[in-house]
C-alpha cells in the first residue's frame, strides 16, 4: 500500500511583526536620534524666531529680526574669519603631526607601548580641565611659565600671555592640537596597521625608496582612515567650545571668540540672537561637511 506524502501546511499570513520587517529593532535608535538630535535643532530653530527674556520667559514672535540683528554686529564678520583661521590651523596642525606619530608608533622599538599609553592622557582627560590647567600656567601673576622665562631672563617681565589675541590665538591652537592628537593618530595608526606586509616587500623588492613607498603605498591606501580622522577633527574644532572658554572666555571682548563662544556670548544679552547663531552655525557646518565629502570624492556613501 502506498501512502500519500503529507499535504503541505497551508501558508500561515504572515502577522503584524513581520510585515513591519526590521523596524521593530531599530525603533529605538530613531527615537533616540529624534529625541537627542531633531529635537533640539527644532527648538534652536523655532526658538531663533522668538523673543525670549534673560530669564526664559517667551514675550512673543520676533520674526526675523534676531537674524537681521546677528546680521548687523560688528564682530560678526571678525569671529568667521577667526573661526575659518582657527579651524584650519588646529585641524591642519593635527592631521600633519599624528601622521607623523602614527609612522613612529607602526615601528618596533623600545618603549613603544608606555610611549602610547602616555599619548591617550590628553583624550583621557577633560578638555575644559586641560584648557584651565594651561590658563593658569600661562597666568600673568601666578604662572609658572612667566617665572621660568623671568628668571631665565627670556622675558624682563610677566606678560598677559591670554590678554593680547596675538600671543592668545597660538596658545590656544597649541591646546587644541595637544588634545586632539590621541584621536587623530590612533585612527591613523589603525590604517597604518590594515596595510598588508606583503605590499611593502613587494615595493622593495622592486627597488622604491622609502619615499616612493610612503607616496605611492601607505598615502593611498591610509586615505579612508585620513579622511575619518579629518572629517571628525574638521566638526570638533570647527564646533570647539572648551578649549577656548576655559582659557579666554572669547575675550577681550570677542578677540579670540570663534562662532560657538561668541552663540554664548550673546546669550547673556539675548536668547533669541544666540539662538539665531545656533542655527548659523549649524548650517556652516552642514555645508563644509557636505562640500568635503563631495570634493574628497565621497559620494553616496562610498569612495570613488
Amino acid at each position: 500500500m502506498t501512502l500519500d506524502p503529507p499535504a503541505p501546511h497551508a501558508a500561515r499570513p504572515r502577522g503584524h511583526r513581520g510585515r513591519l520587517g526590521p523596524l521593530p529593532w531599530i525603533a529605538p535608535a530613531v527615537l533616540l536620534i529624534l529625541f537627542v538630535v531633531l529635537w533640539p535643532v527644532y527648538e534652536m530653530v523655532r526658538t531663533s524666531f522668538l523673543r525670549v527674556s534673560t530669564s526664559g520667559f517667551v514675550r512673543g514672535s520676533a520674526g526675523s529680526d534676531k537674524y537681521r540683528k546677528l546680521f548687523g554686529e560688528t564682530d560678526l564678520g571678525h569671529v568667521l574669519l577667526s573661526t575659518v583661521l582657527w579651524t584650519v590651523a588646529v585641524v591642519g596642525l593635527t592631521m600633519v603631526l599624528s601622521l607623523g606619530l602614527a609612522q613612529l608608533f607602526d615601528q618596533r622599538f623600545p618603549g613603544r607601548r608606555f610611549a602610547r599609553w602616555a599619548l591617550i592622557a590628553p583624550w583621557a582627560a577633560s578638555v575644559l580641565m586641560t584648557a584651565i590647567g594651561f590658563r593658569w600656567m600661562l597666568d600673568r601673576t601666578a604662572g609658572v611659565l612667566n617665572t621660568a622665562m623671568t628668571d631665565l631672563g627670556l622675558i624682563d617681565g610677566p606678560r598677559d600671555w591670554l590678554g593680547d589675541p596675538a600671543t592668545a590665538w597660538p596658545w590656544m591652537v597649541a591646546v587644541a592640537v595637544f588634545v586632539s592628537l590621541p584621536f587623530t593618530t590612533y585612527t591613523l595608526l589603525a590604517g597604518l596597521q590594515t596595510v598588508p606586509a606583503e605590499v611593502y616587500e613587494a615595493a622593495r623588492v622592486d627597488g622604491a625608496s622609502r619615499w616612493q613607498v610612503y607616496r605611492r603605498i601607505t598615502l593611498p591606501l591610509l586615505r579612508p582612515a585620513f579622511l575619518v580622522g579629518l572629517v571628525i577633527n574638521l566638526i570638533n574644532v570647527f564646533n570647539s567650545f572648551p578649549v577656548i572658554w576655559g582659557m579666554t572666555q572669547g575675550g577681550p571682548s570677542s578677540d579670540t571668540a570663534t562662532t560657538t563662544v561668541f552663540m554664548y556670548q550673546l546669550k547673556s544679552t539675548d536668547i533669541g540672537e544666540s539662538a539665531a547663531m545656533s542655527v548659523v552655525n549649524f548650517a556652516l557646518v552642514v555645508v563644509m561637511v557636505l562640500v568635503f565629502l563631495k570634493v574628497s570624492g565621497w559620494t553616496n556613501g562610498e569612495q570613488k
